[in-house]
């Protein structure tokens, strides 16, 4: 399926979860793993805001990936930020969305107010 590359950097990404294992299988607890490395993968809540609108997503990263010091609340960086639509059919009803998925999630800085003055 395509994958359509997000242009981030004029956005402001909040950490509003902090990482956790992605679970593959929920019933049997399965933890979902890279199909080309192996590398346990890991998810992450952000509320990415631009030009006024915000949206709480969920971001796939790999374990290798996730940054010492990201603070719940802070502004964090998505390096390789990929969108992927998806579609399955579940217990007879067909379901869609977008998946996330970044190479890397790093503490970052909070963007410089537009017009401020010191």
């Amino acid at each position: 399926m395509r994958t359509i590359r997000v242009e981030s950097s004029a956005a402001t990404i909040l950490l509003t979860e902090a990482p956790e294992p992605k679970v593959r299988d929920r019933q049997t607890g399965e933890i979902a793993k890279d199909a080309v490395s192996g590398e346990v993968l890991m998810t992450i809540g952000v509320v990415y805001i631009e030009d006024g609108e915000s949206s709480l997503i969920k971001v796939t990263v790999p374990e290798g990936g996730v940054s010492e010091g990201l603070i719940l609340g802070s502004p964090v960086s998505l390096p390789g930020l990929i969108a992927r639509p998806w579609e399955s059919v579940f217990n007879g009803q067909q379901r869609h969305g977008i998946a996330f998925r970044a190479a890397a999630v790093t503490p970052a800085a909070f963007p410089a107010a537009m017009g401020a003055t010191a």
